[in-house]
């Protein structure tokens, strides 16, 4: 019986990494057609054939050239490495101590995320124009990302750490900007800036557009 639970456990998972290595050449086989031939002109077809599967399971897995898009932007909200963007950021936001260090962090981390997404998301962009489905998964993940812009903004006023003036609602909107895949756009793709500089000048903006200068006032309670 051990041995036999034993080949079972091993086959299960063998089963289960041999599917999570065939959905992740689905999707990079899905990024690099959009990205080259345009949404439009690429086909559930091509992409299958470039990934070694058939059509019908492309469509059982992500039911369609939208689901193959939204699988693409979420592997990129997740960034480089071991672990996610955006658990690395709220980890980052439930051990800060100094906020000026936190805007920094979170710098670093909008210029990597934007490196991973904003292709796709000028792909959704053009896409939408044309086609509902992808109009309303840029609305919804656009949605998602102010969500998370409201939670990061109650931590800071919570914490205190917004200057006079600057409300829960304004604070949301200015983290949204700062993580927009326009942004990026224009200062890294269209005009050239290096991706540590861009970093830099996010931080930057969100610590003079949302911090008190040392040893001014700041926001310490949440609106009733």
């Amino acid at each position: 019986m051990e041995t036999v639970k034993g080949r079972r456990l091993y086959n299960a998972e063998g089963r289960r990494e041999q599917a999570r290595r065939s959905r992740e050449e689905v999707i990079e086989a899905a990024q690099r057609r959009f990205l080259a031939e345009g949404y439009s002109a690429t086909t559930i077809a091509n992409i299958a054939a470039d990934a070694g599967v058939s059509a019908e399971t492309i469509y059982k897995s992500f039911g369609g050239k939208s689901g193959l898009v939204r699988a693409i932007y979420e592997r990129g909200l997740a960034g480089r490495g071991p672990t996610a963007a955006y658990e690395r950021s709220d980890r980052i936001r439930e051990e800060a101590r100094d906020p000026r260090a936190l805007m920094r962090a979170w710098g670093l981390l909008v210029a990597e995320v934007g490196a991973e997404v904003t292709p796709i998301r000028l792909l959704m962009r053009s896409a939408g124009a044309t086609d509902t489905s992808i109009a309303e998964l840029l609305d919804e993940v656009d949605a998602e990302r102010l969500v998370r812009m409201q939670h990061h903004a109650r931590f800071l006023m919570e914490r205190g750490y917004l200057r006079e003036g600057v409300g829960l609602a304004e604070a949301a909107d200015i983290l949204w900007t700062c993580s927009s895949a326009e942004l990026f756009e224009l200062l890294v793709m269209k005009r050239r800036w290096p991706q540590q500089r861009f970093a830099g000048y996010i931080a930057e903006f969100m610590i003079a557009a949302l911090l008190a200068p040392p040893g001014l006032p700041r926001t310490s309670l949440l609106p009733g």
